[in-house]
Protein backbone atom coordinates (compact mmCIF):
# COMPACT_ATOMS: atom_id res chain seq x y z
CA UNK A 1 0.00 0.00 0.00
CA UNK A 2 1.43 3.37 -0.97
CA UNK A 3 0.93 6.29 1.36
CA UNK A 4 0.69 9.64 -0.30
CA UNK A 5 1.40 12.84 1.60
CA UNK A 6 -1.88 14.34 2.74
CA UNK A 7 -2.17 18.04 3.33
CA UNK A 8 -4.73 18.53 6.02
CA UNK A 9 -6.91 21.62 6.04
CA UNK A 10 -7.49 21.10 9.75
CA UNK A 11 -5.16 23.83 11.05
CA UNK A 12 -6.39 26.42 8.57
CA UNK A 13 -10.03 25.53 9.28
CA UNK A 14 -9.56 25.79 13.05
CA UNK A 15 -7.76 29.13 12.75
CA UNK A 16 -10.58 30.47 10.57
CA UNK A 17 -13.18 29.28 13.09
CA UNK A 18 -11.22 30.82 15.96
CA UNK A 19 -11.10 34.15 14.14
CA UNK A 20 -14.85 33.99 13.54
CA UNK A 21 -15.50 33.38 17.25
CA UNK A 22 -13.38 36.36 18.25
CA UNK A 23 -14.93 38.55 15.56
CA UNK A 24 -18.33 37.95 17.20
CA UNK A 25 -17.09 37.66 20.78
CA UNK A 26 -20.25 39.07 22.37
CA UNK A 27 -22.27 36.07 21.21
CA UNK A 28 -19.96 33.30 22.45
CA UNK A 29 -19.31 31.71 25.84
CA UNK A 30 -16.08 32.24 27.74
CA UNK A 31 -14.99 28.60 27.29
CA UNK A 32 -15.39 28.91 23.50
CA UNK A 33 -13.55 32.24 23.52
CA UNK A 34 -10.74 30.63 25.54
CA UNK A 35 -10.52 27.78 23.04
CA UNK A 36 -10.36 30.24 20.14
CA UNK A 37 -7.65 32.23 21.91
CA UNK A 38 -5.62 29.08 22.54
CA UNK A 39 -5.84 28.13 18.86
CA UNK A 40 -4.75 31.59 17.72
CA UNK A 41 -2.03 31.88 20.36
CA UNK A 42 -0.52 28.68 19.00
CA UNK A 43 -1.33 28.88 15.29
CA UNK A 44 -1.96 32.54 14.45
CA UNK A 45 -0.38 33.82 11.25
CA UNK A 46 1.49 36.72 12.79
CA UNK A 47 3.21 37.44 16.08
CA UNK A 48 0.73 40.28 16.65
CA UNK A 49 -2.24 37.91 16.26
CA UNK A 50 -0.67 35.38 18.63
CA UNK A 51 0.11 38.12 21.18
CA UNK A 52 -3.42 39.56 21.00
CA UNK A 53 -4.85 36.09 21.64
CA UNK A 54 -2.62 35.64 24.70
CA UNK A 55 -3.65 39.05 26.05
CA UNK A 56 -7.34 38.23 25.57
CA UNK A 57 -6.80 34.98 27.51
CA UNK A 58 -5.52 37.04 30.45
CA UNK A 59 -8.63 39.24 30.28
CA UNK A 60 -10.98 36.25 30.14
CA UNK A 61 -9.19 34.61 33.07
CA UNK A 62 -9.39 37.80 35.13
CA UNK A 63 -13.07 38.14 34.34
CA UNK A 64 -13.97 34.68 35.61
CA UNK A 65 -12.33 35.26 39.01
CA UNK A 66 -9.72 33.29 40.88
CA UNK A 67 -12.02 31.17 43.06
CA UNK A 68 -14.23 30.18 40.15
CA UNK A 69 -11.19 29.36 38.02
CA UNK A 70 -9.82 27.09 40.74
CA UNK A 71 -13.16 25.29 41.07
CA UNK A 72 -13.44 24.80 37.31
CA UNK A 73 -9.84 23.66 36.98
CA UNK A 74 -10.27 21.20 39.87
CA UNK A 75 -13.42 19.83 38.27
CA UNK A 76 -11.63 19.29 34.98
CA UNK A 77 -8.72 17.52 36.69
CA UNK A 78 -11.12 15.11 38.44
CA UNK A 79 -12.75 14.06 35.17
Amino acid sequence: MTHFPHKSDWPADRVAEARAVLADIAHHSDPLIRLACNVLAAHGDTEAERKDARVLLVVIDARRGVARAQREDSGRAAQ
